[in-house]
């Protein structure tokens, strides 16, 4: 049974992002694409360890031949050096363009079997099944595809809209503490942006408000899909107001390739980016200390980190690698208030040095 379901439509691509139960009516949706050859089932074992049995149960049923891969779990395993061993299975169980790749799991394996279904033959279908709250609100939605190199986090990228995405509610009862906040925090991000009733009903919330069962979850996903369905219909390969999804991850991304996608989740790293964000706003757009107070207010009620504990020159250098930057200056997303954003704002490098000082160990405001 179909919980939620919100339309992502733009020049040449139109589909569902449906919220379900569980994986139950999965099979419907696979046996409504034509002229299927095969499907590549795109997982790690950690989420094929509890869930593979009912995806199984779903495609079995089908009657077209399925093949299994595993990729490791984790932002450091999404690299191009993963992708070759991939290829060469694909290759080896007979792959061919009417094959459709399954992602099943969270951004990480999105994101990475997104980026093989771009590339494979030049392009076959896929089908995203977020089994995370990330890959729930952000990741699935919108055809950004993408792997990492060792200097940046997804330099090697496309855009690669899925033919549907269908996300399992259960999946996320097993969710651990930081997977939770890698969706909360994308979710404060949207809500940033947004402002109004969105940014409201968050701001009224607190972290034990998020469960897997709780109206809030549903709330906040349905209007994650939304809002990011309302951009990304307007400008699909982000050469204008798609660049605002990108609040939080100049400085997100930079300490995810600084330390290597080892130490810290992904929505840990882009909440310390939108604090650098919010300070940045403050000097540069005129962002009221009012709201400013407001802002890290939520991100501690939901329990997300604010502070940074890497070397602020260190940051600026991963920075310099990030595939937004233009000339001398550090291009950041801004807001002047919420749901009042600007995209592409030059910044000077040493008052982005200056706010990751202030930044640095800093947890409260003041």
């Amino acid at each position: 049974m179909i919980l939620q379901s919100r339309t992502v439509e733009g020049a040449g691509f139109k589909y569902n992002v449906e919220l379900h139960e569980d994986l139950g009516g999965l099979r419907e949706k696979l046996e409504n694409l034509k002229k299927v050859s095969r499907f590549i089932i795109i997982t790690n074992r950690d989420i094929a360890g509890i869930y593979e049995k009912y995806l199984i149960k779903e495609i079995r049923s089908i009657k077209i031949p399925y093949h299994i891969i595993y990729v490791k779990a984790g932002e450091k395993n999404k690299h191009i050096d993963r992708m070759k061993k991939v290829f060469h299975e694909m290759v080896k169980q007979d792959t061919d363009r009417k094959a459709v790749v399954i992602a099943f799991g969270g951004g990480v394996v999105g994101d990475f079997a997104g980026f093989v279904a771009a590339t494979y033959q030049r392009g076959i279908r896929f089908v995203q099944v977020p089994t995370t709250l990330l890959a729930c609100v952000d990741s699935s939605v919108g055809g950004k595809v993408a792997v990492n190199l060792d200097l940046g986090k997804n330099m090697i990228g496309a855009f690669h809209q899925p033919e549907f995405v269908f996300a399992p509610l259960f999946t996320l009862s097993t969710l651990p503490s930081r997977e939770w906040s890698c969706g909360i925090a994308e979710i404060v991000k949207h809500a940033f942006l947004e402002g109004g009733d969105f940014l409201e009903k968050i701001s009224k919330s607190k972290r034990s408000d998020f469960t897997a069962e709780s109206d809030l979850l549903r709330y906040s996903i349905d209007q994650s899909v939304r809002f990011k369905s309302e951009i990304v219909s307007q400008d699909e390969r982000e050469g204008g107001i798609r660049a605002i999804l990108n609040l939080g991850h100049t400085t997100g991304h930079a300490i995810e390739s600084l330390t290597k996608y080892s130490k810290y989740s992904h929505g840990e790293a882009v909440a310390m980016g939108l604090v650098t964000a919010l300070l940045l706003s403050e000097r540069v757009l005129g962002f009221s200390r009012e709201k400013l107070i407001k802002a890290i207010g939520i991100m501690k009620s939901l329990g997300l980190p604010r502070g940074i504990k890497e070397n602020p020159s260190k940051i600026i250098e991963h920075m310099e690698h990030d595939k937004k930057r233009e000339g001398d200056t550090l291009n950041f997303v801004l807001l002047e208030d919420f749901g009042k954003y600007k995209f592409g704002v030059p910044v000077e490098r040493d008052l982005v040095l200056d706010i990751l000082k202030f930044q640095k160990g800093w947890d409260e405001l003041g």
